[in-house]
């Protein structure tokens, strides 16, 4: 196993600047990780950085509600991949979850995958934080149904991040076969580590070189 090659290095702050969203790109170089997670408005700054490197241009959709409509993460991923975006991360709709209306949830899942059209890889972010166990399962199935190519637990900048015992059902939900992004509060070695063991195949965090410093004696 390759930590590096597990972390989406991301900076999804508003106020980022220009410096701080470079400083992320060259940290991913060095660092080789897999991407960086930035958000749209980055895009084309990142995949002329990034060309040539072994590290992909991840992005994220209808970021951080998941209240859009379809039309509008699926308009907002085509863009974000015209402009050089590999993978793009979407919010799904929380509250048509809650609400029990699977059939929309899917649909615009559906959306985005299909704007991505094999172009770009589609991972579904759930915001576990704000969902019961059973949603969390329901959201999975969902995803899975709309041929996303990954589920991701959180986005960040809502009540909770990832955690070992959500990944661990996500990853039962789901099956071996699709990725598991663990995301949010990922601060070291050991939470990496743990997210990793419980299931995840992908870990977004913006402590990546933190967690790869911390490799050394970590008995890692």
């Amino acid at each position: 196993m390759e930590l590096n090659r597990m972390i989406d290095h991301t900076i999804l702050k508003a106020d980022a600047t220009k410096d701080d969203v470079m400083k992320i790109i060259n940290e991913a170089k060095e660092y080789h990780f897999y991407s960086v997670c930035i958000n749209p408005t980055w895009v084309s700054l990142a995949a002329q950085e990034l060309k040539g490197e072994p590290v992909a241009v991840c992005t994220v959709i209808g970021f951080p509600l998941g209240a859009n409509t379809s039309e509008v993460k699926a308009y907002e991923a085509a863009h974000a991949i015209e402009n050089g975006a590999e993978e793009v991360d979407m919010v799904i709709n929380i509250g048509e979850l809650k609400a029990g209306n699977n059939e929309k949830v899917q649909q615009d899942i559906e959306a985005v995958v299909a704007a991505a059209k094999d172009q770009a890889l589609v991972k579904v972010i759930i915001e576990t934080a704000l969902l019961t166990r059973e949603e969390k399962i329901k959201a999975c199935e969902l995803a899975k149904a709309a041929g996303a190519d990954f589920v991701k637990t959180s986005t960040g900048f809502s009540t909770g991040g990832a955690t070992v015992d959500d990944v661990k059902l996500m990853r039962e939900t789901v099956g071996p076969e699709m990725g598991v992004k663990a995301s949010g509060g990922i601060h070291n070695t050991k939470e990496a580590m743990a997210m990793i063991e419980a299931g995840a195949t992908r870990l977004g965090a913006s402590s990546g070189v933190a967690i790869m410093n911390g490799l050394s004696g970590s008995g890692y």
